[in-house]
């Protein structure tokens, strides 16, 4: 069975990303690869061992289009209102918390909030089929 590690993504300011999924999601660079062109990052928490590649093309100045297929990655915490409170004290801007529903059956309560080029990230409670 194939075991997924990582998922990447392009950043224009290297520094500036890592210093929110520092600061968002508490990852930060477990290997790090630097080439004349392009520099690779990988970021992990103490959670897990996912990785979130960031990938800088040196010299690319323009912002990169998420096109119409990519969604967002995905996270989960015991208490999304608690989480996004601590976000807005640090001076990040999360979305409200919204709750997804069945008739009356709580299937997920989120959030979104934005990285420094746009990728959304998924803030979900620890509930149901999130874990």
């Amino acid at each position: 069975m194939a075991k997924v590690i990582h998922s990447m993504i392009r950043v224009l300011d290297l520094d500036k990303s890592m210093r929110f999924y520092a600061d968002v999601l508490g990852m930060e660079a477990s290997h790090r690869l630097d080439f004349p062109d392009f520099s690779l990052v990988y970021l992990r928490n103490q959670d897990n061992d996912f990785e979130i590649e960031l990938t800088l093309n040196k010299g690319h100045e323009e912002p990169y289009t998420h096109g119409t297929g990519y969604g967002h990655i995905a996270c989960v915490v015991p208490d999304v209102a608690a989480f996004r409170a601590e976000l807005l004290s640090k001076g990040h801007d999360p979305a409200p918390v919204k709750e997804f529903k069945r008739g009356d059956e709580l299937l997920a309560r989120f959030f979104f909030i934005q990285d420094p080029d746009g990728y959304k990230i998924e803030v979900l409670e620890q509930h149901g089929h999130y874990r």
